[in-house]
């Protein structure tokens, strides 16, 4: 998920949790305020009632009527009774709405329990106990708060209102925040990416007028990380160099003292052994020049490229390692359409040198890993825009999760035990074909058979 997204959704819902939850507690506050204040409303009625009928008892049966005509709207839809001590009606309102059970709540009324609040349905009902002139008096009242519910509805509408404008005031502000608090690590993401790296050029990732501590730390973190790569990349170019550079005499040496050594023998056999002692100093040569071009294009050189005809250049190779394996049989297919051979495209623009080597390291993966001492190379020239090759050569083969660490450094399967190596021909072999700009895989058709498929651009 991307940071933005992320500081969006978290913003929103955070504000909208805490707006949520204002809200409603204000709600929940005003319905209990307002249900508090209308039972004491209710309360005082009960005891403006009492205090008549005590103060005008005479006339407290008409004057109360008297009252009730003209408080009978002071409450929407109320029903008021009144008790002596002995929980005797004194006074009944001349409301038609009834109480349910009103003697439950009488007898549960008691100086000790002076106060009952209930309800029913939207109605609140109270029971109250008061004390008057040494008298004891009992009130129920039950009526209908019709200005306070309205007034609730009211409230609920608008606070439903201001929290949907809190929602999309949030959510705008929020995506405006997520867009400018993530801009720079977009642009150090996009930075990244476009970033060119040239060890020999020491470059660094430019540091933006961000004004944040944090990104101005990532920039210079990855700066710190350019710098030892750069650092280490040189140390590894310089000692590729070196060492190619110190062995390719002696190497040059030794194949020429070796073939003067094999003119001054007489015994067939020693010069045999010497031909092929050779031939293999002059491929420890050919992967040193290998390596010195390689290092020189990582260096940031041009490669040098000439036409090269793939079919000559594996010919060649085969006739090598004939006189190092005589034993080995390699089948040379060439797959075409028509009557007649297209020399075109058995032509690539490549570095003829480095070629050679990666061809080289898949014949010796087929001398090695062969179990009949037999091989296959196929070129397939069909396409007008690439050049197929594909090295086969049966055998045990790689499984699934081998085949994922197939081309990383010093890798080696189960079927190279016990057999010469280290794990780095088939790396280099996928850093050459890239080089020329095509692709390397590996297959399998079945548990005894290895095949190698290399697609080069045709000139």
């Amino acid at each position: 998920m991307r940071i933005r997204r992320r500081i969006l959704i978290y913003f929103v819902s955070a504000v909208t949790i805490l707006a949520a939850l204002s809200l409603t507690t204000v709600f929940i506050l005003f319905s209990e305020y307002r249900e508090e204040e209308f039972q004491q409303r209710q309360r005082a009625k009960i005891i403006l009632t009492i205090n008549l009928i005590s103060q005008y008892k005479e006339q407290s049966e008409n004057l109360s009527k008297a009252m009730d005509e003209l408080s009978i709207n002071d409450f929407f839809d109320e029903k008021l009774l009144i008790y002596d001590g002995k929980k005797t009606l004194i006074f009944s309102s001349i409301d038609d709405l009834s109480i349910n059970d009103p003697e439950t709540i009488l007898y549960t009324l008691s100086p000790e329990t002076s106060w009952i609040e209930t309800k029913e349905g939207e109605y609140d009902v109270i029971g109250t106990y008061y004390e008057k002139d040494d008298k004891s008096y009992y009130g129920i009242s039950k009526a209908y708060d019709e200005y306070g519910i309205s007034k609730l509805e009211f409230l609920k509408n608008t606070l439903g209102i201001i929290f949907l404008g809190i929602l999309v005031t949030v959510v705008m502000l929020s995506y405006f925040l997520a867009q400018k608090l993530a801009r720079p690590i977009t642009q150090l993401s996009e930075d990244i990416k476009h970033f060119k790296f040239n060890a020999s050029q020491n470059q660094l990732l430019k540091l933006p007028a961000s004004g944040l501590v944090e990104i101005d730390q990532l920039y210079q973190s990855f700066n710190i990380l350019l710098k030892r790569t750069n650092e280490s990349m040189a140390f590894q170019k310089h000692a590729v160099q070196h060492i190619s550079h110190e062995l390719k005499t002696p190497i040059s040496i030794l194949v020429s003292e070796l073939e003067r050594l094999k003119g001054d023998v007489n015994d067939h056999m020693l010069a045999d052994h010497l031909t092929q002692l050779t031939n293999k100093a002059k491929f420890l040569g050919e992967i040193i020049h290998s390596l010195l071009q390689i290092s020189k294009v990582e260096a940031g050189q041009e490669l040098d490229v000439s036409e090269v005809r793939i079919d000559e250049l594996l010919f060649e190779l085969v006739e090598d390692f004939r006189i190092i394996a005589p034993e080995f049989t390699f089948d040379f297919q060439l797959d075409f359409s028509g009557e007649e051979l297209n020399e075109d495209r058995l032509k690539v623009m490549a570095n003829p040198v480095i070629l050679k080597q990666a061809f080289q390291n898949l014949l010796s993966n087929c001398l090695a890993y062969s179990n009949n001492e037999t091989a296959s190379i196929q070129i397939s020239c069909n396409s007008h825009k690439e050049l197929s090759i594909s090295f086969s050569n049966p055998g045990e083969s790689l499984s699934s999760q081998e085949q994922e660490l197939l081309f990383d450094h010093f890798f080696r399967g189960k079927n190279s035990q016990g057999k010469v190596g280290f794990g780095l021909g088939l790396v280099l072999t996928k850093k050459i074909i890239k080089l020329t700009g095509g692709t390397i895989r590996y297959l399998n058709h079945s548990t005894l058979e290895n095949t190698f498929i290399v697609r080069i651009p045709l000139r």
